[in-house]
């Protein structure tokens, strides 16, 4: 259970402050300063979860590093912004941005190597598509309750956020689709059988939950967020978004579950 918050929460964050290049100044400091300040949070989180696995590899090591340095750069642009050195803004959040991509990678090197797991550059693919599933869902949702505050901001803002979203979900199907395609071929369980064995068995029940909810969900979910906002309703904009972030982290709780247990990337 502490791999999987670890994961999850880890790669929530990242999501968050990378998405954070996509919103316009025009959503005021108080967005960027609280975002910030949720993302670092969790981060923080994430490493208090972080698993004692023992091994210290050198990309695990990298990994917690790097986590702790995108924490770090969030913390102090969530202190600078709309304050003073809030000239430094863009240079922390791109620190963050960075640190956290290379954190993922780091993540999934140690998987592949040090945890015995499926191919580095697959799980590469499935952590960085599931941080920006991830970010880009929370973030539009929290962008779109923020008219509430700012109801002169453009819904020009809200409509490229989700357009990122729709964007992330359609990279995160594909990816799923070709972790469950590697599965097929290569992933034998304990007993001998295969992954299509496992797909059709009582526990594969997790696998399910995880497309509909996590995968087709968001997809529907944030086409009808992308048609509303178009009639600029934002207020019914963001009660999709908040089905449809529940939806996304179910479907990553269960992403991050089926890693751990079966060693495929979903």
């Amino acid at each position: 259970m502490s791999s999987v918050l670890f994961l999850f929460l880890g790669h929530l964050g990242i999501g968050i402050a990378v998405s954070l290049l996509l919103v316009s100044r025009e959503a005021g400091v108080q967005f960027f300063r609280f975002n910030s300040g949720l993302a670092a949070v969790l981060l923080l989180v994430a490493l208090a979860f972080r698993p004692e696995t023992g091994n210290g590899s050198l990309p695990e090591v990298f990994s917690i590093i790097a986590l702790g340095t995108v924490a770090g750069a969030l913390l102090l642009y969530w202190a600078t912004v709309g304050r003073v050195l809030s000239s430094w803004r863009p240079v922390w959040l791109w620190i963050a941005a960075v640190g956290g991509v290379a954190a993922l990678a780091a993540q999934s090197l140690a998987w592949a190597t040090v945890q015995m797991g499926p191919s580095a550059s697959l799980t590469a693919l499935s952590f960085i598509s599931s941080a920006a599933l991830l970010g880009g869902s929370c973030t539009s949702m929290i962008l779109g309750h923020w008219y509430l505050v700012l109801p002169s901001m453009n819904v020009s803002l809200l409509q490229r956020l989700v357009k990122f979203h729709i964007g992330s979900t359609i990279v995160r199907i594909v990816v799923v689709g070709l972790a469950i395609t590697v599965a097929l071929s290569s992933w034998e369980s304990p007993s001998g059988a295969g992954f299509d064995r496992y797909m059709y068995s009582i526990e594969g029940i997790f696998l399910w939950q995880r497309v509909l909810f996590g995968l087709l969900g968001p997809l529907v979910l944030s086409y009808l967020t992308w048609e509303t906002a178009k009639i600029q309703s934002t207020q019914s904009a963001t009660g999709i978004l908040y089905v449809d972030f529940f939806t996304v982290i179910v479907g990553e709780v269960l992403a991050k579950y089926l890693l751990v247990s079966q060693r495929v990337p979903l």
